[in-house]
Parts: structure tokens; sequence; C-alpha cells
């Protein structure tokens, strides 16, 4: 198979590496970069199990071929966890119980922390915007979007 070099940042760090002409971000950073909490659910962009911060904006990873982030930077759910402390946001999904399997969490988290980059104080409304291509069998919603809301919601 024709493999192409790739450069791109990470969570902070620099990689280079080779991947095939059809390869997706998804298949990337899960197979080549060895960072498997994004998960794959549908491989159609349905689901938001993939969701990664490409360049600041949320994406569903399975959807980008991985040759369009040359030069880029990604943000994984293994950004949020820093110095062997979770993220504000991980923590509010802990203490508002917002995930039971877990599945959907890392890409729901990442929706949630492109929301808050760009809006610290989002309304219950542009939380529920924010997150809404994200499928959750789970919780029901109503844990996820009150964790998010309680790191500081607008009137």
């Amino acid at each position: 198979m024709n493999r192409k070099p790739i450069s791109l940042r990470v969570n902070g760090q620099h990689y280079d590496t080779f991947v095939s002409e059809n390869a997706t971000l998804l298949t990337l950073l899960r197979e080549e970069l060895g960072l498997t909490g994004t998960k794959e659910g549908c491989g159609a962009g349905e689901c938001g199990a993939c969701t990664v911060i490409l360049n600041g904006k949320p994406v569903n990873s399975c959807m980008v071929f991985a040759l369009e982030c040359e030069g880029a930077a990604v943000r994984t759910i293994e950004g949020e966890h820093q110095n062997g402390k979770f993220s504000d946001l991980q923590q509010a999904f802990i203490e508002h119980n917002a995930f039971q399997c877990g599945f959907c969490t890392p890409g729901m988290i990442m929706s949630a922390r492109a929301l808050l980059e760009t809006n610290p104080q989002p309304t219950r409304e542009e939380i529920k915007e924010a997150v809404e291509g994200n499928l959750c069998r789970c919780t029901g919603y109503e844990s996820i979007l009150n964790a998010i809301e309680s790191l500081g919601v607008s009137a």
C-alpha cells in the first residue's frame, strides 16, 4: 500500500509518520499513534464517538482524511488529562455521573471542550447544540448537560 508522510501536532506533541492515502484521522490516531481514547462508533460521522478538536473545531475524525491534517493541531481526549490530573470537564463528568458505559464520553467531552473554549459561559441551549451530534444510549443526556453546565453557565 502506498503510504505518504504526514507531520502534525497532537495534544501539543509533534509527530512525523506515514499513512495510507485513504486513512482517516481516526485511523491515524488509534493505529499509528496509539491514542485509543478516541472511539470508532458508526464510521459514518453520525454518532460523535470519534470527535476530536482539529485546529480549534470539533470534527468527526472518521470523516477526515489523515492527509488533510498535514500541519494541523489535533486535540484528543488524552490531551484533557494533564500532569496526572483530570481536567475540570472530566471532573465535572465524574461528579455529575455523566457517563455509564463511557463509550461516548471522549467525543462528548471533546465537543464540550470546543464549546467552552469559544464560549466559557454557554447557555443550556448552546450546550445542547454543541453536543447534539454526539449520541449516548445510556445516560439520557441530562447528567451530561448538567456536568457541562456546572462549569459556568450564564443566565
